[in-house]
């Protein structure tokens, strides 16, 4: 059967390839982060249940979030069969790239090479005391350790050994083991700007475009810039490397309402969101961001898509940035429960990826 948008859709729209949601496996006082994390397993193995392609997980140190990505998918990953496991993002600042590439190895080679990793070159000042300081600045030593990374995960000879070591034969060329051969092609950049998009074509690696943007023009909305960002990584990719880039997936906020009650709710967070900006729907005990970086200058935050199941679909249709992605990952509050997630991704399944042209794989 041919896929036909509404009338509502952008020219650009493309069919929706896949979708996916993004989740912080949070934890709240209450509940305590072992419940927490079988929480998010349980996400996980709804998702995949709900035909759902990908599932996300963003990495957040020092909180009520997940903060070790890749043994939550290792575990995650023997509770599933099809997902992706993804982490959206990890920020290179704070990994050491060979204990990363090692780690990331094991982890696909367990779950069936299902891994996928979303990476940035962001930072938190913050964090510096705890992860050690650096001789350069932060955004500099963060690109050092993501190409090291890189390299690791192509398999290159990271060290030939030069005089004797504790078993390794002189001239041994060192590589990271155990190798996943295909881990490399499923490397993204967790973009937030024209710049981190186009630099993940230059290096041959895909893009996820966050809920958060820096460098709008005047007048821009926040899904214009987007669709802005995504054809200059396209447009960067086809002139460095001759071929078609890989899919682009977007992440947003699509709460769909097929109740009035819901519909209440999803608008709470939506003024919770436009209000609070990224301060908006922790779970209980967790950090409440300063409100110096809530909203850095030059900074926007992504808009919440709500109303009724037709509502949603208009708007997502008509939105530049989601037109020109080919996956969307579904952005789930941190404050949600695991039946309020399920539920997000119950109706966004049933209701609305169907008239974006998607349709489930298993």
């Amino acid at each position: 059967m041919t896929f036909t948008p509404a009338s509502t859709a952008s020219a650009t729209f493309r069919r929706k390839q896949r979708i996916g949601f993004n989740t912080r496996v949070s934890f709240s006082d209450d509940t305590g982060p072992a419940q927490g994390l079988r929480d998010g397993i349980a996400l996980f193995e709804a998702a995949e249940r709900l035909g759902y392609q990908s599932g996300w997980a963003y990495q957040r140190h020092f909180d009520h979030y997940l903060s070790s990505p890749l043994p939550f998918f290792a575990a995650a990953g023997q509770h599933t069969r099809h997902i992706t496991l993804g982490s959206a993002v990890i920020p290179m600042r704070y990994q050491d790239p060979i204990l990363l590439a090692e780690a990331a190895g094991t982890t696909d080679l367990l779950i069936g090479g299902r891994l996928a990793l979303a990476i940035s070159t962001g930072a938190n000042a913050a964090f510096d005391a705890v992860f050690g300081a650096v001789d350069t600045d932060a955004r500099t030593e963060a690109r050092r350790r993501q190409a090291r990374f890189l390299a690791a995960l192509s398999g290159e000879v990271l060290h030939t050994v030069t005089g004797a070591g504790q078993g390794v034969p002189e001239g041994t060329a060192l590589r990271v083991t155990p190798h996943s051969p295909a881990l490399r092609s499923r490397i993204r950049q967790g973009s937030a700007s024209l710049g981190s998009a186009v630099q993940a074509a230059e290096l041959g690696i895909g893009l996820i475009s966050g809920t958060v943007h820096h460098d709008h023009a005047e007048g821009e909305t926040f899904g214009q810039y987007q669709a802005r960002s995504i054809e200059a990584f396209r447009s960067a990719w086809r002139e460095k490397w001759g071929t078609e880039p890989p899919p682009v997936a977007v992440a947003a906020s699509i709460l769909v309402g097929p109740t009035a009650e819901l519909r209440e709710t999803y608008a709470a967070y939506d003024l919770e969101r436009r209000t609070q900006g990224i301060a908006a729907s922790r779970p209980k005990g967790a950090l409440k961001p300063t409100a110096s970086a809530n909203q850095p200058p030059g900074s926007r935050i992504s808009p919440v898509f709500h109303g009724t199941p037709d509502q949603v679909t208009a708007a997502v249709l008509a939105d530049p940035g989601l037109a020109a992605a080919d996956e969307i990952v579904l952005f789930l509050p941190p404050a949600f429960g695991l039946a309020e997630n399920v539920r997000l991704l119950a109706d966004l399944a049933e209701t609305v990826a169907p008239n974006l042209g998607w349709s489930r794989d298993w």
